[in-house]
């Protein structure tokens, strides 16, 4: 492929999609780095970054309202476009008194959930009627693009009412069967909190909260839920049981018991998921726990004991649940993956090698799809 010579925004653009990058990285004093298959890579072809570089990038790709955000808060998000590379996600911050840029790429077209990698079951939950589902994991781990492939799942089966609520928008949807309407912090709603406090006017089927990132959004999308609408959102958590904690320890002592006997009755499912490199670096791999609640998982969490979910998860699999570990075994046991990458992403290690010593012979065997 031919080098680039300059640090141009587009043609880096051009350059990073035609290298399956997922990240685009512009520090001060460093080459432009690439993310590609999870390890930042610099383009060596190119100079090292300039302030002035990393400034009229911003200047060219925020308007005076979010350079007016970045001066005072010294970080903002956005999102642009380009005709045919793809949408792209900016945060410019402040660090050493210079600019700094990371990019994320996200296609144009909104991948099918089939082509993902991922277990069957978790496509079950955009056929839920109403309930709160939640997909967590790590900044990079992949949720947006499982949320969004669910989301066109609905679009494309259903004829309902979906609104999304994101910080920013990340992919673009199509009306198809559905009506979906999306609306970004910034442009479309100066907070997330006005934008979810009259969500419920808007006559939803279906909410997409970009992320449950206070008491107020996690109330919000918990009487959501409640009232009959099907709720998507995420957290950066990893596995169920840190999952429920974090969303009960949001709210003071004298509210925890209301919160747990809420997302006791509104809860359907929690996906944790991971993007890992395959055995050869030639990819990344989907690596997921999923724990679809069911009576015992409901009273676990209305009496407190989320710790014990764990072991509900790990002898659930009739019901399409499975743990992280068993998933991180199960791809070391077919070599997609290598045995020291499993075990470092395992939360469980004891657990894990279990389940690698019996050589795939388990319960959960086969749910990687």
């Amino acid at each position: 492929m031919q080098e680039i010579k300059t640090i141009d925004l587009d043609a880096m653009l051009e350059y990073a999609v035609k290298m399956e990058a997922t990240d685009i990285h512009l520090t001060v004093g460093s080459k432009p780095m690439l993310r590609l298959q999870s390890f930042l890579q610099p383009i060596e072809s190119l100079k090292t970054v300039s302030p002035e570089i990393t400034r009229e990038i911003a200047d060219s790709c925020l308007d005076c309202e979010r350079i007016d955000l970045l001066k005072k808060n010294g970080v903002v998000d956005s999102s642009f476009s380009r005709n045919g590379l793809g949408r792209f996600r900016i945060n410019i911050f402040k660090q050493r008194g210079t600019y700094a840029v990371a990019i994320r790429i996200q296609p144009f077209i909104i991948p099918k959930f089939d082509s993902l990698g991922l277990p069957l079951v978790i496509k079950n939950f955009a056929r839920l009627k109403k309930g709160l589902v939640l997909i967590t994991g790590v900044t990079g781990s992949g949720k947006s693009t499982t949320l969004a492939s669910l989301i066109d799942v609905i679009n494309e089966e259903r004829q309902c009412h979906v609104i999304t609520v994101e910080d920013p928008i990340e992919y673009l949807h199509k009306h198809k069967r559905s009506i979906v309407n999306q609306r970004e912090i910034g442009l479309d709603a100066p907070t997330f909190q006005i934008a979810l406090r009259s969500i419920l006017r808007e006559d939803p089927d279906v909410i997409l909260i970009g992320e449950m990132r206070d008491m107020e959004s996690i109330s919000i999308a918990l009487t959501a839920a409640e009232t009959g609408h099907l709720v998507f959102s995420t957290l950066h958590t990893v596995g169920a049981a840190k999952t429920v904690d974090r969303i009960i320890d949001n709210f003071p002592p004298n509210q925890q018991n209301q919160i747990r006997n809420q997302l006791a009755t509104v809860l359907e499912g929690v996906v944790s998921q991971q993007l890992v490199p395959s055995s050869d670096r030639s990819r990344l791999i989907p690596v997921t726990e999923v724990m679809v609640v069911n009576p015992a998982v409901r009273n676990l969490i209305r009496e407190g004991k989320p710790h014990m979910l764990n072991s509900i998860i790990q002898t659930g699999a009739q019901e399409g649940m499975h743990s992280l570990e068993a998933n991180l075994a199960e791809l070391c046991l077919k070599d997609l993956i290598t045995r020291e990458e499993g075990f470092s992403r395992a939360q469980d290690k004891q657990y894990f090698q279990q389940f690698l010593a019996k050589g795939g012979k388990h319960e959960h065997a086969n749910i990687y799809i």
